[in-house]
C-alpha cells in the first residue's frame, strides 16, 4: 500500500494486485487493515480507526483507491459516486486488437451470486443492468492491446465482461476467458479518479502509475502515461 493523497477527510492509497480492499477473514491481510494501521501509528491513535469504503478495487485489480476519514466524507462521496460524479479512468492491456480505435461499449449484465461472476445478458432478463464505458486504444503491439477506459456506469466486474464479451479479456483474467498469464493479478488499473472535495469542495485529481511490470508490453507508452498531466 502506497499513500497517494492525505488530508484530515480522506486518505487515497494505490492498492496493489492481490490485496483484498475488506471483508477478509481476521487471520487474512487486507488494504483496509493496513491503512487503519498505518493512520494508528502515524498519529499515535488508540483504539479503533475510522476508515469508511466508498468504493473497491476486486482483488486481482491495482490503483487507484481512496477512503474517508471521517462520516461526513464518506455520505458526501457515497452520494458523488453513486451519482456518477466521480471520473473514473483505468488502464487495461487486453488480449488481442480491439476495433475501432475509440468507442463506447454498452451491454445489460447480471450477477451470478453463486459462481461470483458476472455476465452480459438480454435487457429484460432478471436482474439485467444497464453498463457502459468508454474506450480508447493507447497502443497495440501483435497480440496485446493497451486502453484507457473511462466508466460510466459502475457495476460489478464491469470493465472484465465486457471488454471479454467484445473479444479482448484482460490480461490475466482466466475467470473471464484470457490464456496469457499476468502473475500479480490481472492487467487492469485504477489510473485516475476526479472529483470534488467532499468537504473542501475543491478539484481533486488521484493518480496511481501503472505497475512497472506492464513496461514489458508498452515501455515508450508506460513513459508518456506516467508524465500525463
Amino acid at each position: 500500500m502506497r499513500v497517494l493523497f492525505e488530508d484530515n477527510h480522506l486518505l487515497a492509497v494505490a492498492k496493489p494486485a492481490g490485496l483484498a480492499t475488506m471483508g477478509v477473514e481476521a487471520e487474512r491481510d487486507s488494504l483496509v487493515q493496513q491503512a487503519k494501521a498505518y493512520l494508528r501509528d502515524k498519529y499515535n491513535k488508540p483504539g479503533e480507526v475510522y476508515l469508511g469504503v466508498v468504493s473497491r478495487l476486486d482483488l486481482p485489480v491495482s490503483g487507484v483507491l481512496l477512503l474517508a476519514r471521517t462520516s461526513k466524507a464518506a455520505a458526501r462521496l457515497t452520494a458523488a459516486f453513486k451519482g456518477r460524479e466521480v471520473e473514473k479512468r483505468y488502464l487495461a492491456c487486453v488480449e488481442g486488437r480491439l476495433e475501432p480505435d475509440e468507442a463506447t461499449l454498452e451491454h445489460h449484465l447480471a450477477i451470478d451470486e453463486r459462481n461470483r461472476k458476472t455476465y452480459a445478458t438480454q435487457p429484460d432478463s432478471p436482474g439485467a443492468q444497464l453498463a457502459r464505458l468508454h474506450y480508447r486504444v493507447v497502443a497495440r503491439e501483435r497480440e496485446t492491446s493497451l486502453l484507457e477506459v473511462r466508466l460510466i456506469t459502475g457495476r460489478k466486474h464491469q470493465i472484465r465482461v465486457q471488454l471479454a464479451k467484445v473479444g479482448t479479456p484482460v490480461v490475466g483474467d482466466a475467470k473471464y476467458g484470457a490464456t496469457r498469464p499476468y502473475k500479480p493479478g490481472i492487467a487492469l488499473h485504477a489510473w485516475r479518479l476526479a472529483l470534488e472535495h467532499p468537504v473542501r469542495r475543491t478539484p481533486l485529481l488521484l493518480e496511481a502509475p501503472p505497475p512497472k511490470g506492464w513496461n514489458k508490453w508498452f515501455d515508450a507508452e508506460m513513459k508518456e502515461i506516467r508524465s500525463t498531466p
